[in-house]
């Protein structure tokens, strides 16, 4: 796992330890020591912790204008040792939605699996982005279903051309507006 980096060609659109904005402002990252691991495997030093064991994150992209964010995991998300959404709902999330984001693209194909608790923490996240949305992009068939048997899924658009996006040869903003479009065909705006 330790040679899985986080996407990089976005880095000429933004960079989340130099936005004052972020919750990653000033953070400052090491090429060459691994200080993170998920279980007993070494993670790449460029992942972001979010307080959880074996669920790390990093943000791609935030546009203030459009209302956007573009988040890609790594790990394992386990609500039900863990609390992972808390983490992430209370550090990030919450953190972004205060600077007026309400359209969050989660990007899980490397996320391994999930273990569900509850469901009050996705419910207050797709409350509190009330004109926005939550799309979960190309996770893994078995975590999809586990999403789908926790009734997670109810929270966010995920599934069919939503799991099968080439997503890394968009720009940003391209990226933005082919979710959106799909979003917007989904929820038949």
């Amino acid at each position: 796992m330790h040679a899985i980096e986080p996407h990089y060609n976005w880095r000429d659109y933004y960079i989340a330890s130099e936005d004052q904005r972020s919750p990653f402002y000033g953070r400052i990252y090491s090429e060459f020591e691994f200080t993170h691991a998920i279980y007993d495997h070494l993670i790449h030093p460029q992942w972001d912790e979010i307080e959880s064991p074996t669920l790390f994150i990093k943000i791609l992209m935030v546009d203030y204008d459009d209302g956007y964010t573009v988040i890609e995991l790594i790990g394992e998300w386990n609500d039900l040792l863990h609390n992972d959404i808390m983490f992430l709902k209370r550090n990030i999330i919450d953190e972004l939605i205060r600077e007026g984001i309400d359209k969050f693209i989660m990007i899980g194909e490397n996320v391994l699996n999930f273990h569900y608790s509850d469901d009050s923490y996705y419910e207050e996240w797709f409350e509190d982005v009330e004109d926005g949305w939550i799309a979960f992009i190309n996770f893994r068939e078995h975590v999809m279903d586990d999403f789908q048997a926790a009734n997670i899924d109810y929270y966010m658009v995920s599934g069919g051309s939503l799991n099968d996006v080439s997503w890394r040869t968009y720009s940003p903003q391209n990226f933005f507006q082919k979710v959106n479009n799909m979003v917007d065909l989904r929820l038949g705006c």
